[in-house]
């Protein structure tokens, strides 16, 4: 069983919901200027997951090196698909813990370090690893908030779940508030660019808050209760009635906010 604090991963269950999924990469993306090291700058994507949002690197800079970095082994095998030797390849790293070893024009984070407590200590580090004019930039999840979050937490501290499940899945201490990563970026000598989104998401088929967060915010929860398939049913049953009156389907799909924060940092360029 994987240990609490690394979720197992299910790729495919990710991206069912791929459209949404991507389009904040999207819009993060847009937001980045010229890297140095044009045309061919040095790229790495931290937490990289199944990969296709690192493709979208490898489309915008065509002649870049880049090297998409996940802990999940699950999520780098299906990434492997989206590898094009020898520009672009995926390799075994925890974020958390990744020490550059070059100098890179980019080092990009999409929806993965709400997972490291404390990430925003490692910009010190990061930006030294960047060449001047060098970009950090990362989007992160802001909906903790959310009836998702709020009552997914709420029925892990209930009864008969709190022995199993205590602090299970808890990130809401992890992300910043926008004008703290503002801050923080511009104490250390960026030129920051720091902005919120919250895309009202229309949702298909039955369940589909529940679908979801199966591949996110659940996965913590899930990977608890992987060795007792009874438990985890009953967990996903109960959960699965909160969501269904929290966010009840319309008639063109259920609605799903989902605020995201973003943040483009530019190294000085001396």
């Amino acid at each position: 069983m994987t240990a609490p604090h690394q979720p197992s991963w299910d790729p495919q269950q990710y991206l069912r919901h791929a459209d949404h999924r991507t389009r904040p990469f999207q819009d993060l993306l847009a937001r980045i200027g010229d890297l140095p090291g044009h045309p061919a700058p040095r790229i790495a994507d931290l937490g990289c997951g199944a990969g296709n949002v690192t493709a979208l690197l490898a489309d915008r800079w065509p002649e870049a090196r880049i090297t998409g970095y996940d802990i999940s082994r699950e999520m780098l095998a299906e990434a492997a698909a989206h590898a094009r030797p020898p520009l672009l390849d995926f390799a075994e790293a925890d974020a958390a813990t990744w020490e550059p070893t070059e100098t890179y024009g980019l080092i990009v984070s999409t929806s993965a370090l709400q997972w490291i407590p404390g990430h925003a200590d490692h910009f010190p580090r990061w930006l030294d690893a960047l060449a001047p004019g060098g970009t950090l930039a990362f989007q992160v999840p802001g909906n903790f908030t959310a009836p998702s979050h709020t009552l997914l937490a709420g029925l892990r501290e209930s009864d008969p779940w709190r022995p199993l499940l205590h602090g299970v899945g808890d990130r809401t201490a992890s992300v910043l508030d926008p004008t703290d990563y503002l801050t923080r970026l511009r104490d250390l000598g960026c030129t920051a660019d720091v902005w919120e989104t919250t895309y009202l998401q229309t949702l298909h088929g039955d369940d589909a808050v529940l679908d979801w967060v199966k591949g996110t915010a659940l996965r913590p929860v899930l990977t608890a209760l992987a060795d007792d398939p009874a438990a985890r049913d009953a967990f996903l049953a109960a959960y699965r009635d909160l969501l269904r009156e929290a966010y009840p389907p319309g008639p063109y799909g259920t609605v799903f906010p989902f605020r995201r924060i973003f943040a483009v940092a530019r190294k000085e360029n001396r």
